[in-house]
């Protein structure tokens, strides 16, 4: 692909951004794709809300990693086929299918009488929250041309904005005046709403190409990804870092990783071509996407758990309390993203971004037991502020430095490598608080009237403890969570050295002027 000169000036930006499309027809077609990634935004903040009391019940909170990890892992995996195959046959009935998934996954949730039922559950929703993540993106390069899509991004700011506040009270109120499966019970109506909505409203012209789906290379990365993953979650926890079961799973991962990049460097139509991913520009994004997700997973996930564990919060109040981290992420998103539509410009936007997340990541390592809530509040806003100037703009930086006809697979890899972040964020924090954890409690003194093994139930069960017992239980716990920030304080650094290698490309003002992308008849679908 051509760049352009870095310093040239910026186009100014058209009237419409897609011939034949008026304004009104394209905020038509973003209330489609807004009510689907509704579904995948609120299932991040009402499920952490509730988390530690649906692990209290079905199987205790040491096992808190295992739900998260199981839907980040299978929402991952499965991103960079929903791209190729979106780019092959078209992408709605691929949209509606993934949203399909989705609820049947949620009702599965619901339904789970057992830790093993719910995490295999999750896994399916996590497939179907993948293709809505993806595809959901991708149909905005669809439709808007990158110049315009800044004034664009503000709407999907809004929907993880409203889904931040609504989330965390919503989630709260099911835990504590119904029930925890009506978390994922109202994931159903919320389904059919939107599948409704995208059959209605949503029209894309549809280019069939006649390449065939790498499904070998497919197979090869989400096994490898699967399988290093588990490696990530179950050494040193479950297994030695020198048992047969992560030594082996090691090796898997590294022969299918291994044979993935030689047959994705012969296949004609590879599932995740490593042209776009030796670009500077898209290097440098996918880059800076694995390390933000690693960040923001950690903080979701474990806030929460800080909140209600250590400071003794009720799920409801805990989710009010990370309202902040969510109010700064939606300022900047929507700020930063009609400032790239006026000026044309926006690689200042991620490098203040990350700067803004390592200094908010900082000073959450600093939280102790003691640490006011007040005081998590702020640090958290701070962490927001940057992501928010970070996320959305990686996006809209790859969509525009690839041809059109690459669109679905190389916007899916910016997800999938944000995704991939996610899950080791999740999964090696995890295991960070969970050895951290036991190295404490191995010294702490235990009353011979309590179980050790009962400690780490539920929120509730900690709060009922002795005060002899609960206070340095809860001390542990926080030092163990606040580790975690403090791990993530060099990931910070690092997004932010990495978003200076990002080159500015001015904008184009166009969609679909790649001539490849002319190939085909267009269909209406």
């Amino acid at each position: 692909m051509t760049a352009r000169s870095e310093g040239a000036p910026p186009p100014s930006p058209p009237a419409v951004s897609v011939p034949g499309r008026s304004h009104r027809e394209i905020r038509t077609v973003f209330l489609g794709l807004c009510t689907a990634m509704l579904l995948a935004a609120l299932e991040q903040t009402v499920v952490a809300t509730a988390l530690p009391t649906i692990v209290g019940e079905l199987g205790g909170l040491q096992h808190l990693s295992w739900v998260v990890t199981a839907y980040l892992l299978s929402a991952t995996v499965t991103v960079p086929l929903y791209g190729k195959i979106s780019d092959l046959f078209g992408r709605k009935k691929l949209f509606l299918g993934a949203i399909t998934v989705f609820i049947v996954g949620a009702a599965a949730c619901a339904m789970s009488g057992s830790m093993l039922q719910l995490v295999l559950a999750r896994g399916v929703q996590g497939v179907g929250a993948g293709g809505i993540m993806a595809l959901s993106q991708t149909i905005i390069g669809d439709v808007v041309s990158p110049r315009e899509r800044g004034r664009y991004i503000g709407y999907i700011g809004a929907v993880f904005g409203f889904s931040s506040v609504v989330g965390p009270l919503v989630g709260g109120f099911f835990v504590e005046q119904l029930h925890w499966r009506w978390v994922f019970v109202m994931y159903i109506p919320l389904g059919l709403l939107a599948m409704f909505v995208i059959h209605r409203f949503l029209k894309l012209p549809v280019v069939r190409r006649r390449q065939k789906v790498d499904f070998l290379g497919a197979t090869l990365l989400i096994s490898g990804v699967g399988a290093l993953l588990l490696v990530a979650t179950w050494g040193g926890e479950q297994y030695p870092w020198r048992s047969p079961q992560i030594l082996g799973l090691s090796a898997f991962a590294a022969v299918a990783l291994a044979v993935f990049a030689v047959v994705e460097r012969r296949v004609t139509d590879p599932i995740l071509p490593f042209s776009l991913l030796t670009d500077r520009v898209v290097g440098a994004a996918v880059a800076v996407s694995f390390v933000v997700g690693a960040c923001l997973f950690g903080v979701i996930i474990y806030l929460p758990t800080f909140l209600q564990v250590v400071t003794g919060v009720s799920p409801t109040e805990s989710g009010l309390l990370i309202v902040p981290l969510m109010a700064g992420f939606l300022l900047t998103s929507t700020t930063s993203g009609r400032l790239i539509t006026r000026w044309g410009r926006y690689k200042v936007y991620p490098i203040v971004g990350t700067a803004t997340l390592t200094v908010g990541l900082g000073l959450m390592a600093t939280v102790g037991a003691g640490t006011p809530p007040s005081l998590v509040m702020t640090f958290g806003f701070v962490i927001g502020f940057g992501i928010g100037a970070v996320m959305q703009v990686m996006v809209m930086v790859v969509q525009n430095a690839v041809p059109f006809e690459h669109l679905g697979t190389a916007t899916s890899a910016t997800q999938f490598f944000r995704q991939i972040g996610g899950t080791f964020g999740v999964t090696v924090f995890g295991a960070l608080i969970n050895a951290q954890l036991g190295a404490r409690m191995a010294t702490m003194s235990v009353p011979d009237d309590v179980d050790p093994a009962t400690l780490l139930n539920s929120p509730a069960e900690i709060a009922a403890l002795d005060a002899s017992v609960r206070g340095p239980l809860q001390h542990a716990i926080a030092d163990s969570i606040s580790s975690v920030f403090a791990v993530a304080f060099p990931l910070g650094i690092l997004a932010f050295a990495l978003t200076w290698l990002i080159k500015e490309v001015p904008l184009r003002t166009t969609v679909g002027d790649n001539p490849s992308a002319q190939e085909g008849r267009p269909q209406r679908s």
